[in-house]
């Protein structure tokens, strides 16, 4: 596919794909949103991609939705626009494939979402976060959604109200980030924590990260019961199959994705 707001490559097992805009800090517009789903579509029945990266372009990860395109519209205009972001941010979380954010600058607003969405973040040691909406009269609430689940209630709350930057250290202690290294080894450091994710069965890992969203949310008696039939289930598959006896033979698994 030819893209006009991002790219995507693979390397190996690992697809990478860039938001590019950077003249415009890779902020959100529809078009761009639309392209991001529409490559995220594709990489879900790719079973060459066993990992992804969403990385950016210059110096600013993503500054949030493109206020250009929020000036003087109707509300179903409005709605539209927050529609197909909430659909983008939920196919994030329904691909196969664990997404990794690799966040080299500035993430804010909707990019602040963006990287709460990602199942891993990467962080360099410039990269900061905030949700400032609420400084231009517009209240980040749907960014409020992934970061509260990210960070927990109070520290989502003091980024929401205030719209200060958090640097990447704090955001690594609050959990927003998995962790925070120099910026000339973030791209390495990144694809290493994919190459380690794509040593695994694919199947397996769709598997875990259907059923990790699927429980998150519910009480504890009925996680363990859908849990407990994920795993009986994923106990029956060949490569759940290979994988124990390759561990008691004490060789390498075999893969094969069923």
């Amino acid at each position: 596919m030819n893209y006009q707001h991002i790219t995507l490559n693979m390397e190996g097992g690992t697809a990478v794909v860039t938001l590019n805009r950077p003249a415009r800090r890779n902020a959100l517009a529809l078009e761009m949103m639309q392209e991001l789903i529409q490559c995220f579509d594709g990489l879900a029945v790719n079973r060459e991609a066993r990992a992804v990266i969403l990385a950016a372009a210059g110096n600013v990860f993503c500054s949030g939705h493109d206020l250009g395109e929020m000036v003087g519209r109707d509300i179903n205009e409005y709605r539209h626009l927050f529609d197909v972001c909430t659909v983008l941010m939920t196919r994030i979380q329904s691909l196969p494939q664990p997404v990794i954010a690799e966040v080299q600058g500035v993430a804010t607003a909707a990019g602040c979402q963006l990287v709460a969405t990602c199942d891993l973040a990467i962080a360099s040691e410039k990269a900061s976060f905030a949700t400032p909406g609420v400084r231009i009269g517009l209240f980040c609430t749907t960014p409020m959604v992934a970061l509260s689940r990210a960070v927990g209630r109070k520290r989502a709350l003091q980024m929401l109200l205030t719209g200060e930057l958090v640097d990447a250290r704090t955001a690594t202690d609050w959990g927003l980030v998995n962790f925070v290294v120099p910026a000339e080894t973030l791209a390495a450091e990144t694809r290493k924590l994919a190459e380690r994710i794509s040593g695994a069965s694919s199947l397996t890992i769709g598997l875990g990260k259907q059923a990790y969203y699927s429980q998150i949310d519910l009480d504890q008696p009925k996680a363990y019961a859908y849990a407990k039939e994920v795993m009986s289930m994923n106990s029956l598959a060949l490569d759940a199959q290979e994988g124990i006896s390759a561990f008691l033979e004490k060789r390498p698994a075999c893969w094969v994705g069923r």
